[in-house]
């Protein structure tokens, strides 16, 4: 008997491209906050260019912005909920605002980590950090556009967030070539936009539309990975085109991808935008990532009603 594939986490392919990358390129340095996730010897020849500096987000990136100052290219391995709260001054001041090739990958992110609780769920991030001038901010969905677009992130000049997972979140369904800062179009509908950033937003977001198209209502799927820079062509497009826009994340509602949906239609193509996020609480039971999402609402079943309604309000 054959034994199944192991479906890996975006953590996990992060891990295992940088490997690769600080194999082939001896500017590239990996700064651990005590995350588990590496050991130096993970590295081989490269293990000297693996410190890992303990629980002390603030000082990391501090570290990083020095390091890239001279030349070399860092990677931060952090948590999201740690790199956008004890850490933001620092990435503000030290990275952002200098312009610093500092890579900041950020893992288990939104309720991923559902089961520590509060202090561990990263709900406020991409708020954090799209706001900051010269960030890029990209969300990962699961293992395949993890890695392709770390690797095309790789060559940007400037600063990335890459928003990580904790567990291994089932693949997206095939669609076209994953490209940083296009948003990708997994179904093609004329009566509503259903976009969605993240894993299981966007597998709600294709579900949704199964559903809907059962009674009648064709949905246009964008998967939107690179929440800065927004794709605002796409978007405007499909929302001219139907007249009516879902957004899904997982993240609060305020400030998050929803919000920088809503304001890049309000300038280019106003129409009804539905935010579908985590509701302005804190999420104060312990749970699986799914679990916590379920709860807060963030289910196809949702996604399909607020399309309904949001149909119900189009403006043309």
């Amino acid at each position: 008997m054959t034994a199944p594939v192991k479906v890996r986490s975006s953590r996990e392919v992060y891990r295992d491209v940088l490997v690769e990358v600080l194999a082939d390129d001896e500017r590239a340095i990996c700064l651990d906050t005590d995350t588990g996730l590496f050991a130096g010897v993970d590295f081989g020849a490269a293990a000297r260019r693996y410190v890992n500096i303990g629980i002390a987000e603030h000082t990391v990136m501090g570290a990083a912005a020095g390091l890239a100052k001279e030349g070399r290219v860092p990677f931060v391995n952090t948590m999201a909920a740690f790199a956008a709260s004890r850490a933001i001054e620092a990435v503000k001041i030290d990275i952002a605002y200098n312009n610093l090739p500092v890579r900041i990958a950020a893992t288990h992110s939104g309720v991923s980590a559902g089961h520590l609780g509060p202090t561990h769920h990263a709900l406020e991030d991409l708020a954090a950090m799209r706001v900051l001038p010269n960030m890029t901010v990209v969300v990962a969905a699961d293992a395949a556009t993890t890695e392709s677009l770390l690797r095309q992130a790789l060559s940007l000049p400037g600063p990335v967030y890459l928003r990580l997972g904790r567990n291994a979140t089932p693949d997206l369904p095939a669609g076209p070539p994953v490209r940083l800062g296009e948003a990708q179009v997994l179904r093609q509908g004329t009566d509503v936009v259903l976009a969605a950033c993240g894993a299981y937003p966007v597998l709600s977001a294709i579900e949704a539309a199964d559903l809907l198209a059962a009674e009648g209502v064709e949905a246009t799927v964008l998967h939107v990975h690179t929440v800065k820079p927004l794709d605002t062509a796409t978007l405007a497009a499909a929302a001219g085109f139907t007249g009516a826009v879902v957004t899904v994340e997982e993240h609060w509602a305020a400030g998050g991808f929803g919000s920088a949906v809503a304001e890049a239609l309000t300038e280019l193509m106003p129409v009804r935008v539905h935010r579908l996020a985590l509701p302005d609480e804190f999420v104060g039971v312990s749970g699986s990532q799914r679990f916590l999402l379920d709860r807060a609402g963030v289910t196809a079943a949702a996604i399909a009603e607020r399309a309904k309604r949001s149909m119900r309000g189009k403006i043309r």
